[in-house]
């Protein structure tokens, strides 16, 4: 009983197991070092002083089985906050100006608030679990908290829930990408060619970019990509407000037999205003409203800043890593998203008001499907998306690795296998899926119609719920 007691407790920040000593008055900062036979020891400082390295100390000799998550956090600051920003990023941002409308400014403002303060509460919970325990992994965690079946639970629930998130992406990518090539070479959007099949386009974007992508070693070199990915969304939010004075309230639709000329001009140009059948009203924001629509807007709301899957994994490879350096990494990637939200949500809703669609970027197309600006804007919120691809699935392969492979070291054949069987089931579903809803009723069966919009939030309010009662057990078990 007493060597289960001490085998449960030395347990590392990034999950990885040793010996304990009595020797506690050791100085302590997270530190490798080589001696002259190249051996790496590790060395710690808890420059807070708290629990999180309490009960883990290295062996007497300084050796120790070395595993996969055994390595030294190098990523700075600011690449933890582009990688966590990509995750919450997703293609949510596109219906949020249709939550606006079936809520009204301020009753989207608080919902919008609310969720943001109970995802930067549920994140403080995550890392005050993980540092009561000295823990970061989460299949280490349900280990920890409730053995075998704790870590399995831990570890199927981030597989699912990512692999739904990660099969999402890739289905905007195959049903977005043709259209938007489509428009831009004006094709025959009946032609049989190559390069308007969804399928191949899908699996070459997969294989030249996400692939490369998910084989990095470590997350943290995905911070210049998640970087570029931001700027990409930054660009789509510059475009929504640019577009607010640019066109008129109400607006004219794009009609078919539009002459030549027609295609040529501005969209203000073409834009006209009905002035005899259109009543002003509808040019009016709300403040509040209540409708039939109104309940489907808070799983939008709900999904917009999910990105606990991945919170701990960019915790152990940050620098010098500490609970309060990583709560303001998750603060202030939060809060950059919220501004991005709230506003590409606002200039949106203003520009359409009741006419908005539930993806914004098809009610643009509505009055130009030849706009060369959003186009441009739909080429970049693909971009943003398939980048976000790999930053979801590291936590993936992560838990794979811990629930089947938890004592091996590091391998590159290992590596690369996990991301290419991942890769190939995800393409797999996308392809084979008639449907968005499709994925999901593989995923999860017996899923209604109703239920594609609530199916991963609940996913992840479950891990959030499931995180919070370890943190209860741990401190009762301490």
């Amino acid at each position: 009983m007493m060597e289960s007691s001490q085998s449960e407790m030395n347990i590392l920040s990034n999950g990885k197991s040793h010996n304990l000593v009595d020797d506690v008055g050791m100085p302590m900062k997270t530190m490798l070092e080589e001696d002259q036979n190249g051996t790496q020891t590790v060395r710690f400082d808890d420059p807070e002083g708290g629990l999180e390295n309490e009960g883990f100390l290295p062996s007497a000799d300084g050796k120790k089985p070395i595993r996969f998550t055994d390595f030294e956090g190098k990523t700075s600051f600011g690449m933890s906050v582009f990688n966590l920003g990509n995750a919450i990023m997703g293609s949510g941002i596109l219906g949020l100006a249709y939550a606006m409308a079936n809520t009204g400014i301020l009753l989207f403002l608080f919902l919008l608030t609310a969720v943001a303060a109970l995802s930067s509460y549920s994140i403080h919970l995550l890392l005050k679990s993980s540092g009561i325990v000295g823990i970061r992994a989460y299949e280490q965690l349900g280990n920890r908290a409730f053995g075998t079946p704790g870590k399995m639970a831990a570890g199927i629930a981030i597989t699912l829930q990512n692999i739904g998130a990660m099969s999402s992406y890739l289905y905007i990518v195959k049903s977005e990408l043709p259209l938007v090539i489509q428009a831009f070479l004006k094709a025959d959007p009946n032609s049989d060619l190559w390069y308007l099949n969804g399928n191949y386009l899908v699996i070459m974007v997969s294989a030249s970019v996400i692939l490369p992508l998910a084989l990095m070693k470590q997350l943290g070199y995905l911070g210049y990509t998640s970087g570029f990915s931001l700027s990409c969304m930054v660009f789509f939010l510059t475009a929504v407000i640019y577009k607010k004075f640019q066109i008129p309230c109400p607006f004219e639709e794009f009609s078919h037999n539009s002459t030549a000329a027609h295609h040529s001009l501005n969209v203000s140009s073409h834009a006209l205003i009905h002035e005899d059948s259109h009543d002003d009203s509808h040019c009016t924001p709300r403040m509040f409203t209540m409708n039939s629509q109104t309940a489907y807007t808070i799983p939008i709301l709900a999904f917009a800043f999910v990105c606990h899957p991945e919170v701990l994994p960019i915790y152990t490879e940050l620098r010098n890593p500490t609970q309060k350096k990583m709560q303001k990494v998750s603060n202030l990637s939060i809060l950059v998203m919220y501004t991005m939200y709230f506003l590409a949500a606002l200039f949106g809703y203003l520009t359409f008001y009741d006419n908005v669609e539930p993806e914004l970027l098809h009610t643009y197309s509505r009055i130009d499907p030849y706009d060369t600006l959003i186009l441009c804007v739909r080429v970049a919120v693909l971009t943003a998306v398939t980048l976000t691809v790999p930053i979801v699935l590291f936590p993936v392969r992560r838990a794979i690795q811990q629930m089947i492979f938890p004592t091996k070291s590091f391998n590159w054949l290992r590596h690369i296998s996990i991301a290419l069987v991942l890769l190939t089931f995800i393409n797999m579903l996308v392809i084979f899926a008639p449907n968005i809803l499709g994925i999901f009723g593989i995923i999860v069966p017996d899923a209604k119609k109703k239920k594609k919009d609530t199916i991963k939030p609940l996913k992840a309010e479950l891990h959030n719920v499931t995180s919070a009662c370890l943190l209860v057990w741990n401190k009762l078990t301490a």
